[in-house]
This record gives C-alpha cells, sequence and structure tokens, in this order.
C-alpha cells in the first residue's frame, strides 16, 4: 500500500510543477484521494458489494467532485490533475501512467449490458473537458485534445482533436518531418498554433481563394493595358482573408 502511495505521488510531482512537496501531494489533491476512495470502493464491488460499493464512490464523488464507478478499472501512476467534473463510467478501464484533466467524460453511448465504456491504453493522455464515448480502445501514447468529443478508436501514439475528433496520425518514419511541415504540425504536438486541424484546412483554402483573387485582378488590369475591357461580374464579391480568417478562429 505504502509504495503504491510513493509511486502515486511521485508520478503527481513529476507531472505537475505546482506540487511543490509530498505532504503537499498527500493532502491538497483531489485526484489522489479520489482514486483512493475509489479502490476501497472496487473492491467491495470486486466482492459482491455492490450497494457499499456504490455508496463510498458517492462520498467521494461528494469529497472530491470527481466520479469513479466502483466497476471501472483503473491502472497505476494516474494522475487526475484538478479533476473537478470528471466521471468515469462502470466499465471504463486506464491504463497505467494516464493522465486525466478537469471535466473529462468517459462515458458509455448503449443502454445494453456489457462493456460500454472507452479502454485507455497506457500513458495516453486527455485534455481539460474531452468526452471520450463508447466501447473502443485509445491506444497507447496516444492524445486528446480539450473539448474534443472522441466516438471511434484512436490508434496508439496518435492525437484526436475537434468535435467530432479527428485524428492526427504521423506517417512512417521516412515521411514523418516532411509531412508534419506540409500539414502544419509538429509530429510531437497537436499543431504548430495548437488549432483544429479543420480549421488549419480551411485557412489555407481562405489563403489560397485570395491568393487566385489577386492573380486575376492583376490579370484584369494587363487586359485593361491592352485594350481588353472585360465586364465585370457585380455579382461575384471580393475575398477579403482577414476577415474569414478571424470568422474561422
Amino acid at each position: 500500500m505504502f509504495t503504491r502511495l510513493r509511486e502515486d505521488i511521485g508520478c503527481i510531482l513529476e507531472r505537475d510543477p505546482a506540487a511543490r512537496s509530498r505532504f503537499e501531494v498527500l493532502t491538497c489533491y483531489p485526484g489522489l484521494h479520489a482514486l483512493y476512495v475509489h479502490r476501497w470502493a472496487n473492491w467491495f464491488w470486486r466482492h459482491g458489494q455492490h450497494w457499499l460499493g456504490r455508496w463510498l464512490s458517492h462520498w467521494g464523488r461528494f469529497l472530491t467532485g470527481i466520479e469513479i464507478h466502483p466497476g471501472a478499472r483503473i491502472g497505476r501512476r494516474v494522475f487526475i490533475d484538478h479533476g473537478m467534473g470528471v466521471v468515469i463510467g462502470e466499465t471504463a478501464e486506464i491504463g497505467d501512467g494516464c493522465t486525466i484533466y478537469q471535466g473529462v467524460t468517459l462515458g458509455g453511448t448503449s443502454l445494453k449490458g456489457g462493456k460500454r465504456h472507452p479502454t485507455l491504453g497506457k500513458n495516453v493522455v486527455i485534455g481539460a473537458g474531452a468526452q471520450v464515448l463508447g466501447p473502443f480502445t485509445v491506444g497507447d501514447g496516444a492524445r486528446i485534445g480539450s473539448n474534443a468529443v472522441v466516438v471511434r478508436a484512436v490508434p496508439p501514439g496518435a492525437t484526436a482533436v475537434g468535435i467530432p475528433a479527428r485524428i492526427i496520425q504521423d506517417d512512417a518514419e521516412k515521411l514523418r518531418e516532411a509531412q508534419a511541415a506540409k500539414l502544419g504540425f509538429s509530429a510531437y504536438a497537436v499543431t504548430q498554433s495548437n488549432d483544429d486541424p479543420l480549421s488549419i484546412a480551411l485557412h489555407r483554402l481562405i489563403e489560397h481563394a485570395a491568393h487566385h483573387d489577386e492573380k486575376i485582378e492583376r490579370i484584369m488590369a494587363a487586359l485593361d493595358g491592352l485594350g481588353v475591357h472585360l465586364r465585370p461580374d457585380t455579382a461575384a464579391q471580393h475575398i477579403d482573408s482577414k476577415k474569414l480568417n478571424e470568422l474561422v478562429d
């Protein structure tokens, strides 16, 4: 028990620069408290004492703001940072070394019995407010962006962002850096500006359209200089790329 406690405190000190001492972590971190209440609740649940498990889980939520069903399976060195509003469903499974931020839901989308909640591999990071819904697997080392809504499996090492979440996954080693530069995001982060890939694509399309608009204006001016006067299309509007980019943001 004390070995696990030292391990849990150590992982928090490693991942949270605001943690100043072991005593502070032990006494002031609701994510740690919620996990230890859950371990007792899970023990009762696995031994057939379902009401007692649920009762302990209820008190854990009251004390910490973190709701973990006693049937959920949670590995070692899991860090729930801040934690308020985190909900972890009955059949959810969380692998070793995962980090979960406030407002995250590991929920189900089916009213039927059996496996209804997601399985997280090892060292998964889930950003604040993300909703991971369904009985699929989030692979080892994957990352879920803040406020993403994930409804399908995420491959190991990939990143999921957006609503519904889109998957960003590294290509083969020989193409990794070239592809990252082409798409505008680092192989080791969500994007260069931590932006949604759909937003990036829209920005690229706007810039492309604005570039063509400028070229057409230059062509029209050159034709005017040669005495060829084309009647302007009054229905067409000039693309204001600055305003469009602001709308996309």
